[in-house]
């Protein structure tokens, strides 16, 4: 990088370094300093440097200084052939800096009013500083919108099932039951991965009005199934349209989603038998009964998808490469080739990264605990006392998981945030894992109880499961991104989210096996009944409470 004709007159001539040498100490020597090469600094002098201007050599550099514009002195930067120059007193693009100010620009990108990606960043670059409000609510609109589905269905699916008339015994209803539960995460195990790859290639707005557009049609068909694989083969679909994942995601989506959708499968489910005055047994809510809610649900996608029509799209419809005159990537192209390093290989490098892999299958263990108890809970709770269970109807389900999920989104927002920064990430979810073993095991014994007592009892063993399921989950999300670099971040995460959707796929069904099972045992000598159910649950929590010690859980160091 040249500076300016002036360092070059300030070169001793030839000779000089001899002279230089065999100029006596002056005092004690001093050790050379170390000083930083950076771009924008000049070299400063070494002690004997300083010696050799004693002995009549021309006089020294200037000590380190941060090379400031001078005026009539050009710089120029070449990076990649893309002829992007850069003058004293301006950065990229000939913008003109204040003193003090780097010289290089963080990027440029030539500007396309007709493409979309462009226009954001313009609007962005417009409105710095400014909360996007509106923004946000869409996002958080459609993100709460895609969840609902999932959250639903827990309070009704086991009378759903009953009224479907598949199970021939009461015990089976849970057997089917599972099958129902896991369908939808078999879909969205299979398609995730390709709407990712939709999403980057063809733009995130156009996936997330399909997933919308896919939600009002199933789900309502969902609400008007006339049989047992009619429910199931859109549950599927649901899931298989299910495209959100990869363009947004909303940290906060859970809790709100386990406030908002149980109380609408709780309270809107059979609503002919809840409210006679209002809806009639001939009426299609009569002979659908479990339609109303999933037409809510249909309603509100409606509304995000005309919602869809202001955002704005953020992929840019053009090939030109951007160019890139950050401060490091000059280091990068200078230092070495770390970057195309990482990307040789692809994905299947990744699996070969063990901190990785041992964050993500402590993800998928705990995944599956966690959706297993999902669906345990649901058919254990509406379940007859006979059979274990505790007799509530979907309206006291809903009034549980509500009251649980509202606590848990003030957990969220509160009190994790503390928590995590005082205990340390692994430290915490082996505590979690810890305290669900003995949670867990007082489950079959709340059938004993009753009234006021119960419902309490209930509630704050709901609110406290669910809280250790989302500090897991929150945990590995951050333990997985410590694993790998930036650059390939992405690559991790769809690897993550497939392995997940898989795990959870798997649970339902299971927990539905299980517990249908369990019903046909209530007099055996070990685990009769229900006891069995939540042991097998801590089967799994022992399970990854093993894995997160070594050899099988790994610590993440990559530079970011």
């Amino acid at each position: 990088m040249c500076v300016g004709p002036s360092v070059r007159s300030r070169r001793p001539p030839r000779g000089a370094d001899k002279t230089r040498r065999a100029s006596p100490p002056l005092g004690r020597s001093q050790p050379e300093p170390k000083l930083p090469t950076s771009a924008g600094y000049l070299a400063a002098p070494t002690p004997r440097a300083a010696t050799a201007s004693l002995a009549g050599s021309p006089p020294p550099v200037p000590p380190l200084q941060p090379r400031r514009p001078l005026p009539g002195v050009g710089v120029g930067l070449d990076l990649a052939g893309q002829g992007a120059k850069m003058d004293g007193g301006g950065g990229g693009g000939g913008a003109t800096t204040a003193l003090g100010e780097p010289l290089l620009a963080k990027k440029g990108r030539a500007y396309r009013p007709r493409c979309p990606g462009c226009r954001v960043e313009r609007l962005n670059a417009e409105r710095e500083g400014v909360f996007p409000l509106k923004d946000l609510f869409l996002i958080w609109l459609v993100t709460i919108t895609c969840t609902l589905p999932i959250q639903t269905l827990f309070p009704f699916l086991y009378f759903m099932i009953r009224d479907l008339h598949i199970a021939k015994q009461t015990q089976d209803i849970g057997f089917y039951a599972g099958f129902v539960g896991a369908s939808y995460m078999f879909g969205r195990a299979i398609s995730s991965t390709v709407w990712g790859i939709v999403a980057d290639k063809h733009g995130r707005k156009p996936v997330i009005i399909l997933t919308l557009v896919s939600i009002i049609i199933l789900n309502t068909l969902f609400g008007l199934s006339l049989n047992y694989w009619m429910a199931l083969t859109t549950r599927c679909l649901l899931g298989v349209m299910c495209g959100y994942l990869g363009p947004i995601k909303v940290s906060s989506s859970r809790g709100i989603g386990l406030i908002i959708g149980p109380a609408i499968g709780g309270y809107l489910a059979q609503p002919a038998d809840k409210y006679p005055s209002i809806f009639s047994q001939t009426s299609i809510f009569g002979r659908f009964p479990y339609f109303l809610p999933c037409l809510c649900i249909s309603i509100l996608a409606v509304l995000a998808l005309i919602a869809c029509t202001w955002f704005l799209e953020t992929l840019h419809k053009h090939n030109e490469d951007t160019v890139d005159n950050s401060v490091e990537a000059i280091e990068e192209s200078l230092a070495g080739t770390d970057t195309e390093e990482n990307g040789n290989g692809g994905c299947l490098q990744l699996f070969k990264n063990w901190p990785l892999m041992s964050a993500i299958t402590l993800y998928c263990i705990f995944s599956l605990q966690d959706v297993a108890y999902a669906e345990v809970f649901s058919l254990w709770a509406v379940s007859d006392r006979s059979y274990g269970g505790l007799s509530f109807t979907t309206t006291d389900v809903g009034n549980v998981l509500a009251a649980s999920g509202l606590f848990l989104f003030l957990y969220q927002m509160f009190v994790y945030p503390l928590l995590a920064k005082s205990v340390d990430h692994i430290t915490l979810v082996r505590g979690v894992a810890i305290l669900t073993i003995p949670l867990l095991a007082c489950y079959p014994f709340f059938p004993s109880l009753s009234g006021f007592v119960l419902m309490l009892v209930v509630n704050f063993a709901s609110f406290l499961k669910n809280t250790f399921s989302v500090t897991t989950i929150t945990v590995f999300n951050i333990l997985m991104n410590e694993a790998v670099t930036q650059d390939v971040r992405a690559a991790a995460n769809g690897i993550a989210v497939t392995l997940m959707s898989i795990s959870k796929a798997v649970a339902p069904a299971v927990a539905g096996i299980i517990f249908s099972w369990a019903q046909r045992r209530q007099t055996a000598s070990f685990l009769p009944g229900d006891h069995l159910v939540f042991f097998m649950l801590n089967v799994f929590t022992v399970t990854g409470l093993v894995f997160t010690f070594r050899p099988f859980f790994v610590r993440g160091s990559a530079k970011h």
